[in-house]
């Protein structure tokens, strides 16, 4: 009787705000139709945004939420490929795994049984920003160690803000790692080339976090859902874009999904900036932060001040 053909399985890590999300809408985009793929999206909070966002051309697509894939999601992670991979038959498993997973823990899941009987796992990715990757601040910390040394393909993402100091020595901190790694690769704006993906593998040790961090750094997250058919008033929605930084203290990430003008735009706010994108997803509005510490009511209020009132949304 032949073997079994495992389906391959890529993990993408990487600390908030990195680009993951955005570099697989680029490698979607380049996927050959012929092979069948899925994508599981791990995120931090309650409710997904990211799976809003990659739910395109297709492909079918899970969501895994409320914390890190081998922690308080631990058994979501096991049905969910189960349950992925019996009804779709992949060739491919994407799995974004949350900005703060623990990324080795999650890969030594996938090698045990009974995962290592139907995945063979293929190259991992972590995204980075050049300048965390140079701040100890960041170097330093257990889980953003774990997340670089689990990666076959560093990925530098956001060069194109990064002033030269920073890139020269983001070269030399890489290109001293150890092991070395597969690729390095440098880029903006997450663009990455899909033949990557077939990056081979070489063994490595695994970066051991001794004890997991009770409340992930000190962070907690919020998320906020608005039924289909509410639209948002695009200039009061960007104003509380432009104000997050003022709502919350210690913003590191901010996204979500809204329906403006009978469209839907996908926003996304890190680093100090927020950008938008349209996307196709038609369920409902949602939005989501993660954030030292805000005040859920306040924020909630705004929310709703962004949304049209009815005497606009009947207005010719």
């Amino acid at each position: 009787m032949s073997a079994i053909k495992k389906a391959k399985v890529h993990l993408f890590s990487g600390f908030l705000g990195t680009g993951k999300t955005t570099a697989l809408r680029h490698l979607m985009a380049q996927k050959d139709p012929a092979e069948k793929w899925v994508i599981i999206v791990n995120e931090f909070g309650e409710i997904g945004i990211d799976g809003a966002v990659l739910s395109d051309n297709g492909i079918p697509v899970a969501e895994i939420a409320g914390g890190c894939l081998c922690c308080v999601a631990g058994t979501q992670m096991g049905n969910t490929i189960n349950r992925m991979i019996s009804g779709n038959k992949p060739d491919r498993i994407i799995i974004e795994a949350s900005g703060l997973a623990h990324a080795a823990s999650v890969i030594d899941e996938l090698r045990s049984p009974p995962f290592n009987e139907m995945l063979e796992i293929a190259a991992v990715f972590t995204l980075v920003d050049p300048r965390q990757f140079v701040d100890d601040d960041y170097a330093l910390q257990p889980l953003y160690k774990d997340q670089i040394s689990v990666a076959d393909v560093l990925v530098a993402n956001k060069m194109d803000v990064c002033p030269l100091p920073v890139l020269a020595a983001f070269r030399e901190r890489s290109a001293k790692l150890f092991p070395p790694k597969a690729a390095v690769i440098e880029t903006q704006n997450s663009a990455l080339d899909i033949a990557l993906l077939e990056t081979p593998v070489t063994e490595k040790s695994r970066y051991r976090i001794k004890a997991l961090p009770d409340n992930s750094m000190g962070l907690q997250s919020q998320g906020y859902t608005f039924p289909a058919g509410q639209n948002f008033d695009g200039e009061r929605l960007t104003q509380f874009f432009d104000d997050l930084p003022t709502l919350c203290e210690g913003l590191v990430r901010a996204k979500g999904v809204f329906q403006v003008l009978g469209t839907w735009v996908w926003l996304n706010w890190s680093d100090g900036h927020w950008g938008a994108n349209q996307v196709s997803w038609r369920r409902d509005s949602r939005f989501e932060l993660i954030a030292k510490s805000f005040d859920a009511d306040a924020i909630e209020c705004r929310l709703q001040e962004a949304l049209e009132t009815e005497a606009e949304a009947v207005q010719p």
